[in-house]
């Protein structure tokens, strides 16, 4: 009986600590994140620049299929088309971890 609670009390812990990991970012993380990778020089949360707002891309984008993974990818090799004649430039990995851009995407699409 012992060995169960244990072993349940640590699975529980595991959980907390991976749900944790796994958290959305804040505005603070985010804006670290658009700053170190320039993000901002083209875009803002809800007013269109050179490229589109945080606000439209979530609205246009939030209900398809796989689309983290698709916007990381456009935002790693760059791309136009998606919302004007402007192509967004790549961004090479020593600007931005794979793992800031996900962290970031998922950020803009809850606005």
């Amino acid at each position: 009986m012992k060995n169960r609670i244990a072993a349940l009390s640590v699975a529980s812990a595991l959980a907390l600590l991976s749900t944790g990991a796994n958290a959305a970012i804040d505005d603070k993380k985010a804006t670290d994140i658009m700053n170190k990778g320039g993000c901002t020089a083209c875009h803002s949360v809800d007013k269109k620049g050179v490229g589109p707002s945080y606000k439209d891309v979530s609205k246009k984008r939030k209900s398809e299929k796989d689309v983290v993974a698709t916007l990381v990818k456009k935002v790693r090799d760059g791309g136009a088309g998606a919302y004007g004649p402007v192509p967004m430039p790549p961004n090479a990995k020593e600007k931005m971890s794979d793992g800031d851009i996900k962290q970031l995407i998922e950020w803009v699409l809850t606005k």
